[in-house]
């Protein structure tokens, strides 16, 4: 037997739903606690609960004595041929950071040796990540690079805090996106940490593979984006 979905969790995603199509936007006021209490038919502690959890999300932020705002509406992030996260987020009007992890060296993996064109036990460079807009997490990223092309890489990602400018620094004049796989998941523990949003909340994953001019793999990359906080687009151009 199913259990019901939980009264709250149903507003939550009504409302999370009402922002993310633009019914309320960034700054907006949400309506009082009574009147959310009169549209859903429930009291206002289930209201309350709801919101609480939409400012855990970093969705909306509470005033005292003002009412509950509108914090931010998903950043619209382009998956295309060049995905340049400090480009795109600043196209979007967006203040685009990024936050290390940990960047650390380690014999490949099997499905990182097939992306890459290595051998089982090459070395490789592992960049964990946290992808920030106005100060809100995005998106948890893992992106893998050839130690032996790339030897000073981890040095140059902590001096720059740019894969792009790191790259280049290198070399890599330009780089493109080979293939890009993206399918629905649902946070883990560790993941809800990091992008501020409940375990089990839903999320995007994206799996990519980015090559040099010449067509050689250079970057094996996962993303989870949070799934409330970013609209994915492909431009027309990288449909044909």
């Amino acid at each position: 037997m199913n259990k019901k979905t939980p009264v709250w969790k149903s507003i939550h995603s009504s409302l999370s739903t009402d922002i993310a199509e633009g019914r309320y936007h960034p700054g907006d006021k949400l309506p009082t606690e009574a009147a959310l209490s009169k549209r859903f038919g429930v009291n206002r502690h289930t209201v309350r609960r709801a919101l609480g959890q939409l400012a855990e999300d970093g969705i909306v932020h509470a005033r005292r004595g003002a009412g509950v705002f509108v914090a931010m509406s998903p950043a619209e992030y382009p998956i295309g041929r060049r995905v340049r996260f400090h480009q795109n987020l600043e196209a979007a009007g967006r203040m685009p950071a990024k936050e290390i992890l940990s960047i650390e060296t380690r014999s490949c993996d099997t499905r990182e040796a097939e992306a890459l064109n290595l051998h089982m036990g090459d070395l490789v460079h592992v960049y964990y990540g946290l992808s920030l807009a106005d100060g809100q997490p995005i998106a948890l990223f893992r992106s893998v690079f050839p130690a032996q092309r790339f030897p000073d890489l981890p040095q140059l990602l902590e001096q720059k805090r740019s894969v792009t400018a790191a790259l280049k620094h290198m070399g890599v004049k330009d780089y493109t996106r080979f293939s890009t796989q993206l399918t629905a998941k649902l946070a883990s523990a560790a993941q809800a940490l990091h992008l501020r949003v409940t375990e089990g909340a839903p999320i995007l994953r994206s799996v990519g593979v980015n090559v040099d001019e010449d067509g050689a793999p250079i970057e094996y990359g996962r993303t989870w984006f949070a799934g409330d906080r970013v609209t994915l687009t492909l431009n027309e151009d990288d449909m044909t």
